[in-house]
Order: C-alpha cells, then structure tokens, then sequence
C-alpha cells in the first residue's frame, strides 16, 4: 500500500505482510529522531489503520530503532506551548497502546528518550544484541515528557526508572531482558523476521480477544480484586457468546484446530 493513501509523512514507510503492517521509521540520517510531523503520522495511521491489517509491526531502517526527541525541534517554548507539546505525543502514543491493533517493536541500536517512550507503547518488544536503552533526560535538565514516566515504572518499576535518570544508566539488551522491558532476544538481523512472525501468530487470533487483551487486561490490572474479576467474567462472557469464538471451539474439539505443543508453539 502506497503511504500517501494513509498521508503518513516520508517519515515513516508502510508495507504490507499478509494480515501485518509493517510501519517503519525512515529517519536514517537522524537515527530515526522523532519530529513532530513522525509523531503526527504515527498518531493518523494508529487512529485510523488499515482495514486489512490485524496487527502491526514497528520497525526502523539504518542501525537504530530512535534516538528519542530530534534536537532540531527543542526549540524554546513556554510552560503553556511545552504543556502541549507533551500531550501531543501522548495522545499519539495512547493510540499505539490503546489503538485496535496489537503492535510488535523490533528494537536495534538506540532505544533512547522518546525512542523508549515509543517502544514502551507497543505490546511486544523484540531486541536484537545492539539494542541499548536509556532515558537522558535528567542529564539535559529535562523530563520526561512522551508517557514515560507512566509507562517504564510499570515494566521495570519506578526504583530502575530513577536510576537511568539520575545516573544516566543505559542499559544493554540482555539487562532490558532481565527486567521485562524486552521480551524476546535475538540474533543481530533477526528481529524483523521474528516480530513478523510474531504478528502473524497474533493476527490469525480472535479479533475480539486480541481487543480484550489490549483494551480490557490493562484495566483488569489496575483495578481492585473484585472488580477486576467482575471485568473479567464480564468479557469472558461477552468472548464465548461470539459467533467466531463458537466455530473456533468446534473446530478445535473435532481436532481440525492447531494444539499447544510442548515448546509452547501452536502444532
């Protein structure tokens, strides 16, 4: 699919692999810093995906995933223009995290600033062995302003947040494995085959579960016990009353459905 059909920004490059669309960041020459108007694309093409797609892959050309908030577009601003600014990027990434479809990152080189804060919206993170993180900000006199400040404490928890702000800290792909902020590693070159084929198994899912997981798990688990069951109960009902779940189960109990093997792969 051509891009200006979607009026994505050359910035960004769409392309299509069976049911998953590959976004990809094109900023090579600024390893993929996030200007405003890849903000604004991002924040279009998760509005409004294409129909076709049942999940989504976020990738990056050149050897690093963002280098966070491209320096050109710190220019000076007031409290109020500054106060914008950072709900702008919020609204984008909300709709990277809360949108329809699942998202698939596949993480190289820099992971850093807004680069994490994107990578942080996304439900699966795939990292390849040059894939370095960090938050800088509090060595620039900065804060955070992109969602990380919500998002990174609860993958990582608030005490890692503070030292990679405080101390400057960047850590490697296998220390973002270690503490949850990535949840595949592989082989250098081997993260988009392996986010791609991530995507296809989540794409060939229930349309309605993967919603419930993106839209209805997040709530569950900010919610007290009880309420959280109710929610569940509650979309658990609204799931198997589904004509599309019905047929999946017949299929599965006359044996013609895939069933979990022992590495955990569908066979």
């Amino acid at each position: 699919m051509d891009t200006l059909d979607l009026g994505l920004p050359p910035s960004l490059c769409l392309d299509r692999e069976g049911e998953v669309a590959v976004l990809t960041l094109t900023r090579v020459a600024k390893r993929n810093a996030l200007d405003d108007a890849t903000i604004e694309g991002l924040a279009a093409f998760f509005g409004r995906p294409p129909d076709w797609a049942g999940a989504v892959v976020l990738a990056a050309e050149g050897e690093h995933f963002s280098a966070g908030l491209d320096l050109a577009e710190l220019r000076e601003r007031d409290a109020v223009e500054g106060l914008h600014h950072s709900r702008m990027w919020h609204r984008a990434f909300n709709l990277v995290e809360s949108g329809r479809l699942p998202v698939v990152a596949v993480l190289k080189g820099a992971v850093v600033g807004g680069g994490l804060e994107l990578a942080a919206a996304t439900h699966i993170r795939v990292a390849e062995p040059s894939a370095f993180f960090a938050l800088p900000e509090g060595q620039h006199g900065l804060f955070v302003g992109g969602g990380a400040s919500v998002r990174i404490p609860r993958l990582v928890g608030a005490h890692r947040m503070a030292d990679m702000m405080l101390t400057g800290r960047v850590l490697s792909a296998a220390e973002a494995a270690e503490v949850g902020l990535v949840h595949y590693a592989v082989e250098q070159g081997a993260g988009l085959g392996r986010a791609i084929e991530l995507a296809t198994r989540i794409a060939a899912n229930s349309a309605l579960t993967n919603y419930a997981v993106l839209q209805v798990l997040p709530r569950i688990a900010e919610a007290s016990p009880e309420t959280g069951l109710l929610m569940e109960s509650l979309m658990s009902a609204v799931a198997q009353s589904s004509a599309e779940t019905k047929d999946r189960m017949g299929a599965f109990l006359a044996g013609r459905a895939p069933k979990v093997g022992a590495s955990g792969r569908t066979a």
